[in-house]
């Protein structure tokens, strides 16, 4: 009678949440790879192509790849590095059958996530299958909760999560319930228009109408016109008669943009209009009563503009009542990461992309970067970004030019130590010396010290303080190394120092 073997079927269901790809020129051993893999609860791709592997981790549809080492045509390195470029979120995992610990590390090294030997451990298998799974549902399960931390700190199309941010926005608030004019000030591309948009809908008068005008782009007659209106021949080109946008958001908000940019004459039409709530046409001399709230905005320093006499000190006390300041985006990187996400689902949609965030390294320069445009610099760059990867992330090859290079120059200082203060001293000198080609009395010049205390600090430091290279002030001498120490005093023709002799001496017989 045959011997029946009981044997324990665990039954696992399957994850859909990781779709592994299985790269092998073997049939045997994909055939055989592909069912233990079922057996753990993942459902395997199999293919013998690796051009096809590779089309599916472009498309994204497996993000765990588990390839042979030995394939004709294309081995399992050169596949990991074509991989890691189709998408540096990819998992690989490399198999052989002549494991070394050597070609350990170089697949380590290279990106892989793991590096079996053959035949595989079904118990390391499933350990590495595991890892990444798990690690793929926490990276989703951050997204989710990233998606709903960026509802919750978006204010009216702003968003930020510090201090600073957070301040603007009780700020905000507070002052659209009441109906007074507001300043913003702040650096280009801090997003002032934002700021003033979500005022006017938070304010008591948010169903009439918000008029935005840039005082910065037009001169100021055209500007008058834009601003309080103009009637029928007024000046040449006025054909008809067109109300300004004080009337046309008369019971709103007018939005003047770059309002340190205006003229004086213009500032005194604004100042009238802010006491008197009343506007003239251009030509006409009907007086119109109007009803507005003004917010202004500016990049500029309006208090040192009006120590200067460029602005009104009246205009700018009317208008600086309420102020609110926005920071920098170097004042709130803490913002950048939520920025980016926010940005990447604004271009998702308007590009048809499903771009799920960046790589690491790709962070880091973002983190780094100065930021002289600010958000609206930040902006322009995940756009150009969403526009030109073809992976599921973005890398650093699809950031600007700049942003790549200065991504290098920060990765060549990596070398960077911590120096005590005399060897920074020491260091430093050094560094002026070779400047000046060893001339010490040019390298006591620009460090902004005597020549004798220049010669205390070589000396105590080891170096030679009676040699010099070319043109130095040694070819001169000093007090104790000239005995020739005489009368007159003439300074020499290339390091200009004063050299003592005993008679008046023409150029031509210096030395030099």
């Amino acid at each position: 009678m045959a011997q029946a073997s009981s044997k324990t079927v665990e039954i696992v269901a399957p994850k859909p949440s990781l779709t592994p790809c299985v790269l092998d020129d073997d049939p045997a051993q994909l055939e055989m790879l592909s069912a233990v893999i079922a057996d753990m609860g993942y459902e395997a791709i199999p293919t013998s192509d690796p051009e096809e592997a590779l089309k599916l981790v472009k498309s994204g549809q497996c993000r765990l790849v588990l390839a042979d080492v030995h394939m004709p045509g294309m081995d399992g390195y050169e596949f990991l590095d074509r991989a890691t470029r189709c998408d540096p979120g990819v998992h690989a995992i490399l198999m052989t059958g002549d494991y070394t610990l050597d070609s350990a590390l170089e697949a380590i090294r290279r990106g892989a996530s793991d590096f079996l030997p053959k035949p595989i451990d079904r118990a390391r298998l499933r350990r590495s299958l595991d890892d990444v799974a798990a690690l793929y549902d926490q990276r989703r399960r951050v997204r989710a909760l990233e998606e709903q931390l960026l509802k919750d700190l978006e204010f009216h199309g702003i968003v930020g999560k510090g201090p600073a941010m957070l301040e603007v926005f009780d700020f905000a608030r507070k002052v659209a319930r009441r109906y007074a004019n507001v300043l913003l000030v702040g650096p280009t591309g801090t997003g002032k228009e934002l700021v003033a948009r979500a005022i006017h809908k938070l304010s008591p008068v948010s169903q009439q109408k918000m008029a935005i005008c840039n005082c910065s782009a037009m001169v100021d007659t055209l500007l008058e016109s834009q601003l309080f209106g103009h009637v029928r021949g007024a000046f040449t080109g006025a054909t008809d008669t067109r109300p300004g946008l004080f009337e046309y958001a008369n019971g709103g908000t007018v939005f003047l943009d770059e309002v340190g940019e205006t003229s004086l004459p213009m500032q005194a039409k604004l100042l009238r209009v802010i006491q008197n709530r009343e506007i003239q046409r251009v030509g006409s001399p009907e007086v119109r009563h109007i009803d507005v709230r003004l917010i202004a905005a500016t990049n500029r320093d309006l208090r040192a503009e009006v120590l200067a006499g460029h602005f009104r000190e009246d205009l700018f006390y009317r208008l600086s009542s309420i102020q609110i300041r926005l920071p920098s985006l170097t004042e709130r990187l803490e913002d950048i990461p939520l920025l980016v996400q926010f940005f990447l689902r604004k271009y998702n949609t308007a590009y048809g992309k499903n771009i799920f965030g960046l790589t690491r390294r790709a962070q880091t320069v973002l983190l780094r970067h100065a930021w002289p445009g600010n958000v609206r610099e930040l902006e322009n760059v995940i756009s150009s970004a969403c526009i030109t990867t073809t992976g599921d992330f973005i890398d650093l090859a699809d950031f600007p030019e700049q942003l790549q290079h200065r991504s290098a120059s920060a990765l060549e200082t990596k070398d960077w130590k911590p120096l005590s203060l005399e060897e920074v001293q020491k260091v430093h000198i050094q560094r002026v010396l070779e400047m000046c080609q060893g001339n010490r009395l040019r390298a006591a010049q620009f460090l902004g010290i005597e020549r004798t205390s220049l010669y205390r600090y070589l000396k105590r430091d080891g170096a030679d303080t009676t040699k010099e290279k070319s043109g130095g002030a040694a070819a001169c001498g000093s007090r104790e190394e000239n005995p020739c120490l005489r009368e007159v005093r003439i300074p020499c023709r290339e390091c200009q120092f004063v050299c003592r002799r005993g008679s008046v001496p023409t150029r031509n017989r210096f030395p030099h």
